[in-house]
């Protein structure tokens, strides 16, 4: 195992990583910006490097300046988490250019699986299930031509990125015109790649994503599917698993074609292989070549630190399981609690976090980029924590994850967590009967997170006083 590892990212998720090498007894180091220089996960770390102003574009995402860092603390291994340079080509081999492990797959799988086309090509050839689609458009006409031979609607979609940017729907030859110039621009903006391609568009889609882990040494597991239909904008904001429509054959085809997927480009370290699945069939959409947002979920119903297998594996070492010996255990779902206005379109809600208390108890576990009251800065993404519940049924894990967000307090700024409230409170939610289209459809669910936000106020008043609290608490106390 390493002595010491570099962690090449901020907040919940540096906090985690920070945490299995603990595990582990490695030390670590945490590279940080000037707007994170008194964040929780900088004073966690043995070490901490500062490494560019606030913005990522000039700290986080300056590869340099990591890889000094590295180098000048002498960390042998460098975890990216997920997002900023995790899955970054130029990342992964400037890290293997200097002696340095990167945590994650190799550069040429990245490579592989980083562009939808390509990854597309290579899915087909290797048998696994693909959403009939087109491959890279050089025009407009060409867009019309293939998607006379897919079939409205289609799906246009950006090559290069991900989280739905540049996605568009075209449910006929004007749409579709209009959109492939649009998707192309927005693509272009966003990663400096303006390849488009089609794709059917599947009605009544739900996303479903198989975990999966690869050593070096020719073994390939998956670890089950996760259920990430709960979604805006195309981020989702619920997880869980497993899957309330996923039986136990569908779970081993779908793994089977995961590892195939992984297989197939040599894939080694955690990755995700993502599907899209309608009543009864499922197709490839991607491969994420990352630790994913969600792996706690995985982790609390497969008894497996992911992280702790990252580095083992990255270090060298073999799988400490074989598929033989995963098997589902209860149900786990994941709130992604955000500072957010859920009633402005959920809108970031960035500033000062001035009341903090996280829930407790059996079966619930909390990621947080927070130990206390905080500033949630506007620079980065608006995710705050993680609140993962596990119990033995999934009903179990629905309510015991809305008693657990009803006790979760943050004042000072908007979140999310009515809003999870209201979606954990809905029948439809709670009978397993959505998709992806769940929050466009449920434009109700606004007016009854704002009621579950009156409810939390007494508990707020708590939080925002803590002499107060104390007074109440003593009281309590002595009477009883």
């Amino acid at each position: 195992m390493f002595d010491k590892v570099l962690v090449a990212n901020r907040g919940e998720i540096a906090v985690r990583v920070i945490r299995a090498c603990r595990d582990l007894g490695v030390s670590t180091v945490a590279v940080h910006s000037e707007a994170d220089r008194n964040a929780a996960f900088v004073t966690l770390a043995d070490e901490a490097v500062e490494i560019g102003p606030a913005p990522s574009a000039q700290s986080y995402l300056v590869i340099d300046r990591i890889i000094d860092a590295a180098r000048s603390t002498g960390a042998q291994a460098v975890h990216p988490g997920y997002g900023f340079l995790s899955e970054n080509q130029a990342f992964a081999r400037a890290c293997a250019d200097v002696g340095i492990a990167f945590v994650g797959p190799p550069a040429d799988a990245m490579a592989v699986m980083g562009g939808k086309v390509p990854a597309r090509a290579r899915m087909v050839s290797s048998g696994v299930p693909v959403v009939p689609g087109s491959d890279a458009l050089s025009s407009v006409e060409d867009a019309v031509t293939a998607a006379a031979e897919v079939g409205y609607p289609v799906l246009i979609k950006a090559s290069a990125g991900g989280g739905g940017i540049g996605m568009r729907v075209a449910r006929d030859e004007r749409e579709l015109r209009e959109g492939v110039e649009t998707a192309r621009s927005t693509a272009a903006r966003a990663f400096g790649d303006d390849t488009v391609f089609l794709e059917r568009y599947v009605e009544e889609p739900r996303h479903i994503e198989i975990q999966v882990i690869a050593d070096g040494h020719g073994n390939v597991v998956h670890l089950g599917e996760r259920e990430c239909s709960v979604q805006r904008r195309h981020q989702k904001i619920i997880e869980e698993s497993p899957s309330p429509v996923i039986d136990p054959e569908q779970r081993a085809r779908m793994g089977e074609a995961a590892v195939t997927a992984a297989r197939a480009v040599g894939y080694v370290n955690a990755g995700t292989v993502e599907f899209i699945y309608s009543r009864g069939e499922f197709f490839f959409l991607e491969m994420n070549t990352r630790l994913q947002v969600e792996h706690p979920i995985t982790e609390l119903v497969y008894g497996v630190d992911l992280v702790v297998e990252q580095l083992r594996v990255a270090a060298g070492a073999t799988l400490s399981f074989t598929q033989d010996g995963l098997q589902p255990r209860g149900h786990a779902i994941e709130c992604r609690v955000n500072a957010e206005n859920y009633a402005k379109g959920f809108l970031p809600s960035p500033g000062q976090v001035t009341g903090y208390h996280e829930p407790a108890g059996p079966g619930v576990r909390v990621d947080s980029s927070l130990a206390g009251p905080g500033l949630v800065s506007p620079n980065y993404d608006p995710m705050i924590a993680k609140l993962i519940v596990h119990g033995p049924s999934r009903e179990m894990a629905i309510d015991r994850m809305r008693r657990a967000l009803f006790e979760y307090v943050i004042t000072g700024i908007r979140t999310n967590i009515p809003y999870h409230l209201a979606v954990l409170s809905n029948e439809r939610f709670r009978a397993g009967e959505y998709t992806t289209h769940f929050i466009e459809e449920h434009p109700e669910l606004v007016g009854e997170a704002d009621a579950w936000a009156e409810r939390q106020q007494a508990l707020q008043r708590l939080v925002r006083d803590p002499a107060r609290a104390a007074a109440i608490a003593a009281a309590v106390a002595v009477t009883s």
